[in-house]
Parts: structure tokens; sequence; C-alpha cells
């Protein structure tokens, strides 16, 4: 019953959203590591901005930011919040890459899932999501990365439940779907997330999947 319903909330999702245009496409593994250490405790479009401003004023490669100057990347990363701690985290982890990994993350998406997610979260700055992230989007591993949204919509959609930690969610939405529709689960909830199950103000009248959803509000 639970995988029934589960399902229907993912084709209504598809149906509801449009997946974004990168997807099957290679993505570079750095990049990805960098853009989802800036996202930390940030609002997407800030992410985006000290991104942007990172990648004109530095190549996003470990060789080039293991040696950034750290004000030169603190300058960059204001926008994102935390920027002190984000800064000296991208230069540290750089320089790890770079003794490590030889500047090549490719070595470690290349081993078992466990493996591959063990190695990254020994890295600086690396937690659960992040490894995930980078495992999902670089590398096509079986796992769905929880960040804020993901958190809020599966619980309240019974998708996980509610006083669930990070891992008991992934687990929980893991068990649920197909490892071919991880990626799509996790981008679809973030949608959701964003568009109508938001934090504050719900529009649960206007929710595509409002009749499947326990929490609805009338």
């Amino acid at each position: 019953m639970a995988e029934k319903r589960a399902e229907k909330i993912l084709r209504t999702l598809r149906k509801t959203f449009k997946l974004p245009k990168w997807i099957g496409s290679e993505r570079d593994p750095f990049k990805t590591l960098i853009t989802t250490i800036i996202s930390q405790n940030t609002a997407d479009r800030n992410t985006a901005r000290a991104f942007e401003k990172l990648s004109k004023r530095f190549e996003i490669k470990p060789e080039v930011l293991a040696n950034a100057e750290i004000r030169q990347l603190e300058e960059c990363l204001k926008v994102a919040g935390l920027y002190k701690n984000k800064a000296k985290t991208i230069r540290k982890v750089s320089r790890v890459i770079l003794e490590k990994f030889h500047g090549d993350l490719k070595s470690v998406l290349s081993l078992p899932f466990e493996e591959a997610r063990e190695s990254l979260m020994q890295l600086p700055g690396v937690g659960p999501k992040t490894a995930d992230v980078v495992l999902l989007f670089c590398a096509e591993k079986p796992t769905i990365p929880v960040d804020t949204h993901v958190n809020r919509v599966s619980k309240k959609l019974g998708l996980a439940p509610a006083n669930g930690d990070y891992e008991t969610i992934r687990k929980s939405l893991q068990s649920l779907y197909n490892p071919e529709d991880y990626l799509a689960v996790h981008l679809l909830l973030i949608s959701l997330g964003r568009k109508y199950c938001r934090a504050r103000n719900p529009l649960c009248k206007q929710c595509p999947v409002n009749s499947l959803c326990p929490s609805r509000k009338t």
C-alpha cells in the first residue's frame, strides 16, 4: 500500500514539474562538491550567486583553489553566509583532494557505494548530504540526498517517519522507490517543497498531491 501511494506521488510530480535538462549529462564531481559545500545553510539563489562569483575569480579546480588567498575566497563567498568557514573548508578540501587523490575524485566515485560514501565523508566539510549529492549527481550511485526540502516534504507526505533523522529518511525513501528513480525523487520533492509544501504558509489547497497527503490542511 505504501509503495503504491509513493508511486502515485512520484507519477503526479513528474506530470507537474519538469526535470532539469542536465539530467543524464556528466557532471564535474569537484564543481558539484564545491557547490554543495557553499549551499550548506544557504538559500539556493545565494548559493548560485556565490558560485558564480567564485567561478569568475578562480578556475574551479583543486590545484587552483588549494592555493587561493583566503581573503579572496571569502570575498566571493560573502553572499552565501558562513563565508569565513566555507572559505577555509574549500581551500582545505581542495588541498586534501590534490594530495590524496591527485586532484581527481573519479577514483573515489568508481568504488562501491558504501566505500565511496565513506571516503568522501572523510574529506573536510563533507557530511552525508554532500557525499550523497556528489555520488548521485556525478556517479549515479543509488542514494537519495536529504536536504531541508526533502526532509520536510517526505515527512509531511508520510514517506518517512516524522521524527526520522537523515539516515532514516534516506533509507525510507529508498525502500519505496526503484534506484533508477532516486534522482527524480530527490529533485521533484525539492520542487514540491519550493513551490507548494513550503516551511511557512504551505499552499496545501493548490498542491498537486493534496489528495495523497496525510498532513494536508483543508
